[in-house]
């Protein structure tokens, strides 16, 4: 018998319940008290990287460890540290990301910026300071008892932020609205690595924290690495549909800035009909990858329809 999705009601509690508990780790995370090791922490920069990270957002990449890591009957408090380094992670490229260099956005998250609420200065080094704390949170004992998980942890966190994963695809999302050389249209090939690597490298760490954490088998490993693919690559075909089909208002950020920068999605190459039906496709296939788990993975299963049919 097939495995029954989580009803909505069960998905939201636990999606609300695990924000509400990120929520808390990163107010502590970012506390004013320098920890051992550190000299001060300057109450200007703390100020800049807490309105960058509390108060706002989803968490659904918190959420994606966690469930992924109960897969595997790991403890909570473990799976919550290390999808609080992901999200100081995530946190550091939105503001990069929002710099006028980049995208130049003034509202995230229904509020200014970070450029915009303090200066650029400080948001480039409240980026900077978040990506660190994300590697420092990482390498704590009480993220898991065992070092060479931890080792594990920093090197795929590593290795999907940065040169060859989310900050390479920024890099050719730049490239694709011709920032350096005369634009051109990419394929559609070329705007699936591109958001493979801008978007999914992250959504994808996030899936194979869980498994890493638990010390999983290779097949299973295998299997919820497919799934982290194919919901971040439906999280960016969702993003560029709102781009298009949403307001600024239930967006918390500006709409219709895709098009009017030229930037290259699916949604462009496959038409708004055939995005959507793209968004089914990766759905089934990301289902399809959470059978060898059973019942266990249902709040899994819900996540990859939420990621495909969320308004905001």
């Amino acid at each position: 018998m097939a495995a029954m999705d989580a009803s909505p009601n069960d998905f939201t509690r636990r999606l609300t319940a695990v924000a509400a508990e990120a929520e808390t780790v990163l107010e502590k995370l970012l506390g004013a008290a320098p920890l051992a090791g550190e000299i001060a922490r300057p109450e200007r920069l703390t100020a800049a990287m807490r309105h960058a990270v509390l108060g706002g957002g989803k968490r659904l990449r918190p959420f994606l460890v966690v469930e992924s890591a109960a897969l595997f009957g790991i403890a909570r408090s473990g799976a919550l540290l290390a999808g609080a380094a992901l999200e100081c992670l995530h946190c550091y490229s939105l503001i990069h990301d929002d710099l006028p260099a980049m995208d130049n956005d003034d509202v995230r998250r229904g509020r200014p910026t970070v450029h915009k609420a303090f200066d650029e200065a400080t948001a480039i080094l409240a980026g900077d300071a978040l990506l660190t704390l994300a590697f420092d949170i990482l390498s704590r004992s009480e993220v898991h008892p065992d070092a060479t998980v931890r080792v594990a942890l920093v090197l795929e966190l590593a290795r999907a932020a940065g040169l060859g994963g989310m900050v390479g695809g920024q890099m050719l999302d730049l490239a694709a609205e011709g920032r350096f050389a005369p634009k051109h249209a990419l394929s559609e090939t070329e705007i699936v690595t591109l958001q493979a690597m801008k978007t999914g490298a992250l959504i994808g760490f996030a899936c194979r924290a869980g498994a890493i954490l638990g010390q999983a088998e290779a097949q299973a490993r295998a299997s919820i690495a497919r799934y982290g693919n194919a919901i971040g690559q439906a999280f960016q075909i969702a993003d560029d549909l709102l781009d298009v089909e949403g307001d600024a208002a239930t967006l918390g950020k500006a709409a219709h800035k895709d098009a009017a920068a030229g930037k290259a999605t699916l949604v462009t190459t496959l038409g708004v009909t055939g995005a959507h039906a793209r968004l089914k496709v990766l759905v089934a296939q990301a289902d399809a990858e959470l059978a060898p788990f059973g019942p266990k993975a249902d709040t899994l299963r819900a996540a990859a329809r939420f990621v495909a049919e969320r308004r905001s």
